[in-house]
C-alpha cells in the first residue's frame, strides 16, 4: 500500500510536471487542455479498476502475478489508445461534423452507464476469449507468471495470457468513451495522446492504491457519467456557445470531487458491513 502510494504520487506530481512543461512551451491554453484531458482521462479510467479487481478474482490472479498482467495491458492499452487518437483526429479534421457524432455517443455512454446495474464479469462470454480458445490452446491452472508454457512439444497459453486479453478487450470498449471525450476539449493529437498517457502510466499503481477501497466510492460512478453527458454538450454546442477550457476543468474537477466527498460522507452498504 505504501509503495503504491508512492508511486501514485510520483506519476501525478510528473503529469504536473510535464503540464507545467506544456504551459512554458506551449502557452496557458495547451496547458489547460492538457490539464482538463489528464482529469477526465484519470477518472474515467477508475472503470477500469473495477474490471482489473472482477477479472482477478474471477481467475484468482495471486498479486504476485497480477504486476505483470497489468504491465503488459497497459503497454497495450497505450499502442491501442495511439491508433483510435490518430482515427480519431484524421476524422474530425477532415468531417467537422464527427464532432457532434462523437458528442451524441458520449450523452448516450453517459446516460447508459447512469442506468444499467452492475453485473458481474463473466470472460467466459468475452468474444476474443471464446474465439481466442476456439483457436489456441489452453491450460486449466496457472503456471507461475508464465503467459505461455511449452507442454509435449505444443506452445500452451496459460490463464494469465486469457486475463491479458479480458483486460486489454476491455480497454477497447473504455477507449471508445474516453477518446470521444478527449475530443471534447482539444483537436490537438499531442495533447490528446500525452494527456491519454500519463492517465494511463499511473494505473498499474492507483489500482493497487485503491483496490481494497473501491467500493466506497460508490457515489463517483454518477459524477463520471455527469462528466461525460456535459463533455458530450459541451461538443454538440462548440459552434453556438464554445466553452473555455478554464471553465471546463473547474466545471469537471468540481463534479469529481463532489462524487469524492459524497462517498466518503456517506458510505454505502457493502463500506459499512466491511468496516462493522
Amino acid at each position: 500500500m505504501r509503495e503504491a502510494l508512492i508511486w501514485s504520487l510520483v506519476w501525478i506530481g510528473t503529469a504536473l510536471a510535464f503540464n507545467v512543461l506544456i504551459w512554458w512551451t506551449r502557452g496557458a491554453q495547451s496547458a489547460e487542455e492538457f490539464l482538463l484531458g489528464y482529469v477526465i482521462e484519470k477518472s474515467l479510467s477508475v472503470d477500469n479498476l473495477f474490471v482489473f479487481l472482477m477479472v482477478f478474482s474471477y481467475f484468482r490472479v495471486p498479486s504476485a502475478y497480477q504486476h505483470r498482467v497489468l504491465f503488459w495491458g497497459i503497454l497495450g492499452a497505450l499502442v491501442m489508445r495511439g491508433l483510435f487518437i490518430a482515427v480519431g483526429v484524421a476524422l474530425i479534421r477532415k468531417f467537422h461534423w464527427m464532432i457532434f457524432v462523437f458528442g451524441g455517443l458520449l450523452i448516450v455512454s453517459g446516460i447508459k452507464l447512469m442506468v444499467q446495474k452492475d453485473h458481474p464479469v463473466d470472460p467466459n462470454s468475452n468474444p476474443v476469449v471464446r474465439l481466442f480458445r476456439r483457436w489456441f490452446p489452453t491450460t486449466d491452472d496457472l503456471h507461475g507468471a508464465s503467459l505461455f508454457i511449452v507442454e509435449s512439444g505444443r506452445v500452451l497459453a496459460t490463464p494469465l495470457f486469457v486475463v491479458l486479453l479480458v483486460i486489454e478487450s476491455s480497454d477497447v470498449v473504455f477507449a471508445l468513451d474516453s477518446i470521444p471525450a478527449i475530443f471534447g476539449v482539444t483537436n490537438d493529437a499531442f495533447i490528446i495522446y500525452t494527456s491519454n498517457v500519463f492517465a494511463i502510466l499511473g494505473l498499474r499503481s492507483l489500482y493497487f492504491l485503491l483496490v481494497g477501497m473501491l467500493d466506497r466510492f460508490h457515489h463517483l460512478k454518477p459524477a463520471i457519467c455527469l462528466v461525460l453527458v456535459l463533455v458530450g454538450v459541451k461538443m454538440l454546442l462548440t459552434d453556438v456557445f464554445p466553452i473555455s477550457s478554464g471553465v471546463s476543468l473547474v466545471i469537471v474537477g468540481s463534479i469529481l470531487a463532489a462524487g469524492v466527498i459524497a462517498s466518503l460522507v456517506s458510505p454505502s452498504h457493502q463500506s459499512k458491513q466491511a468496516v462493522e
